[in-house]
């Protein structure tokens, strides 16, 4: 339980990025490190051992401390699904596994169906302006087709991306934003009624697209996470207040999925964020039985 405006409440994260070895070494071997323990002291970070179980350990014992029931880990490395599934099987009770794709690479459909079978991965994550590719693009429907028949949850990347960790190191910049608009998810989610889609940061500097997505489609939720810097783009004086009134007065508190996007140690789960939003919430005058969906009950109940 996590104290709140309204007293203790149970908070699940419904976003945070499991960076395990295997991502750092994908870093180091960009930089031309030797390896990923180098970029401990570029980062002033924590560099996991190759065990994501320690890794899983160090998450359980951070969310213990700060009172958060459950989180959602993502595999931030597209190919590295098992790192999370190893988290998931070492603590089923307190992650949800969550798991980057390319879909455009050869064996995506059946790492799909690998990661299914083994009943560890709950959504497939998208990053089309990383990857560079229309979330519309006709090759992506045999996954879809996976993942409805999984009644899997998708999650969708859209709007401005940039990763803190790249631009740390002075690594160049991964995206194309003519891929970022949730408009391009209109089609999709129409079709895969089976399907939760989940777009992360209020659609990360798209927020009228997002929420016209939303209001149309019922299978589509957002997610709060971040910063939220992308309010920086709009020229109407938004503040994440009225971004958050909006979207409860449009979808309701049902589809709002509270996050954090955590990522790193020694920061671990990112108090900030909740402080910010949860005054927020209280703020906007939702009950208490509205907070808890937002902050844990519909992450729950996408699983249940």
């Amino acid at each position: 339980m996590v104290e709140t405006p309204w007293g203790e409440l149970p908070v699940c994260d419904a976003h945070v990025h499991f960076f395990s070895h295997r991502f750092y070494t994908s870093l180091a071997i960009q930089k031309k490190f030797q390896d990923a323990a180098a970029l401990g002291p570029v980062l002033e970070w924590t560099i996991p051992s190759q065990d994501p179980v320690e890794l899983a350990q160090a998450w359980a014992a951070e969310l213990d401390r700060r009172g958060v029931e459950r989180a959602s880990l993502i595999a931030s490395l597209p190919g590295d699904e098992e790192s999370v599934e190893a988290a998931v099987s070492a603590f089923p009770d307190r992650f949800y596994g969550y798991c980057m794709i390319d879909p455009l690479q050869p064996d995506a459909l059946e790492r799909v169906r690998g990661m299914f079978e083994r009943k560890l991965i709950r959504c497939l994550c998208f990053f089309p302006a990383m990857h560079r590719y229309s979330i519309a693009d006709s090759r992506l429907i045999p996954i879809f087709e996976a993942a409805a028949d999984r009644r899997a949850a998708v999650f969708v990347h859209c709007g401005a991306f940039s990763m803190g960790v790249r631009k740390k190191l002075g690594l160049p910049p991964q995206s194309d934003l003519r891929y970022s608009n949730p408009i391009d998810l209109h089609p999709v989610a129409q079709h895969f009624p089976q399907i939760r889609f989940i777009i992360p940061h209020f659609g990360a500097g798209y927020l009228r697209e997002a929420l016209m997505l939303a209001d149309l489609v019922p299978n589509v939720y957002l997610d709060t996470s971040s910063s939220n810097r992308w309010i920086a783009y709009d020229s109407s004086n938004l503040d994440l207040r009225t971004v958050f009134r909006r979207a409860i007065d449009l979808i309701g508190p049902k589809r709002i999925l509270f996050g954090t996007d955590s990522s790193f140690f020694p920061r671990g789960w990112n108090t900030a964020i909740f402080e910010q939003q949860s005054k927020i919430l209280y703020e906007l005058a939702l009950d208490v039985d509205q907070a808890r969906l937002i902050l844990h009950d519909n992450l729950v109940n996408l699983f249940s």
